[in-house]
């Protein structure tokens, strides 16, 4: 089963969520709301994923963060205690599948990794 995480209020989670449903996609749902992700996840992800691709700069979270916050995320361990300290910067979803890790939405990855 695939495991999603996200925030459920997020329009690139409710897309992906959509996706996933209307392929019949069993999955279970982890909402960083609820369940905060933990630094075991965020390293386990990382083994896959390039910390940088995780830090959602795009988001609000990111943009409240003063230049100083912002500017002390050089490295995988700066940016995971920021991570941690603010759930809601992490790109989202994050997807873990049998054939690796979905970042964000991307129809064709999706195509391509779930698909059978």
């Amino acid at each position: 089963m695939l495991q999603v995480y996200g925030i459920k209020n997020c329009n690139t989670v409710k897309k992906a969520l959509d996706w996933l449903n209307e392929h019949n996609l069993p999955y279970e749902f982890h909402d960083f709301k609820k369940e905060p992700a933990t630094e075991e996840k965020l390293l386990s992800w990382e083994k896959e994923l390039d910390w940088q691709s995780l830090v959602n700069k795009k988001g609000t979270t990111w943009r409240k963060l003063s230049a100083e916050e912002q500017a002390a995320v050089v490295d995988a361990k700066s940016a995971n205690k920021a991570l941690l300290a603010n759930n809601s910067m992490i790109k989202r979803p994050v997807i873990e599948t049998p054939k690796g890790i979905l970042l964000g939405f991307d129809e064709s990855a999706y195509s391509e990794k779930l698909k059978a």
